[in-house]
């Protein structure tokens, strides 16, 4: 199991504060206000840009599967290599001519940020070293599975209060010639998904609309046993069959449901 230092964490925070209203003096600032790259030091560059490292470092999964040993401060460390090296490259002839500087250098720092985090992450989660243009094919494979998964909870959850289907959905000009589901096995796997990645009243609400282990309720039905009360009751349900499906397409892999696909 994996533990974080966090005594560590907070000093590191202390120590970048201190260090960012050290750097305020050397910022250099032009005739019209703004922040004057060209004529800058890398180094107050690197401190200036240094938050940015653990806020995009924060949007990537600490969990053991998706990191592996690697914790949130090996994740911003990471980052920080990528943003040294950025800066290295960095043009400032072409800052010069930017109409927006700040959008210009943010995006050039970013793309190199999350690159040196994911080049960190492949190389610490497992012994086996994937070739870097393997698991860039691997990644761009994404969006299919995603919309894969989509199509999956969507079929079955949503599909009972919407018999309409997108027509440009390439999913669904395909005939299905596959054989019926094991709709006992099917119930029980859902169940465990949902009590997974929902809360209470997302799983009930799924739970009570599909029937996994009851007979199908209709929304107000759903409505009453939740205990939500009003003439718009059976809107706030289907709110929450929305809400937990795009949650668990959100989080739910596709090698998970990739049997039933």
């Amino acid at each position: 199991m994996k533990h974080y230092n966090i005594q560590g964490y907070i000093r590191h925070k202390k120590d970048l504060e201190l260090e960012l209203k050290r750097t305020e003096q050397d910022i250099v600032i032009d005739s019209e206000g703004n922040v004057d790259y060209t004529t800058m030091d890398n180094d107050t560059i690197i401190k200036m840009w240094m938050p940015l490292c653990e806020a995009l470092a924060r949007k990537f999964a600490t969990s053991q599967q998706a990191s592996g040993v690697m914790s949130i401060m090996d994740l911003i460390s990471e980052g920080y290599l990528g943003l040294c090296k950025a800066v290295r490259k960095l043009d400032r002839q072409t800052l010069a001519e930017s109409e927006d500087t700040e959008k210009t250098i943010k995006s050039f720092f970013a793309k190199r940020i999350r690159g040196a985090i994911r080049r960190g992450i492949d190389k610490n989660r497992g012994d086996m070293r994937i070739p870097e243009h393997k698991l860039n094919e691997i990644r761009k494979n994404f969006g299919k599975d995603k919309k894969a998964v989509a199509m999956f909870f969507n079929s079955i959850f949503l599909s009972i209060d919407s018999g309409s289907r997108d027509e440009d959905d390439m999913f669904m000009q395909i005939e299905d010639k596959s054989e019926p589901y094991n709709q006992q096995f099917l119930n029980a796997y859902l169940q465990g998904l949902l009590k997974q990645h929902l809360e209470p009243k997302e799983y009930e609400a799924l739970r009570l609309s599909y029937g996994l282990d009851c007979e199908k309720h209709s929304a107000n039905e759903i409505a009453e046993k939740l205990g939500i009360k009003g003439k718009g009751a059976y809107v706030r349900v289907s709110q929450l069959k929305t809400q937990a499906v795009q949650k668990l397409v959100d989080n739910v892999d596709h090698s998970q449901v990739l049997d039933y696909l």
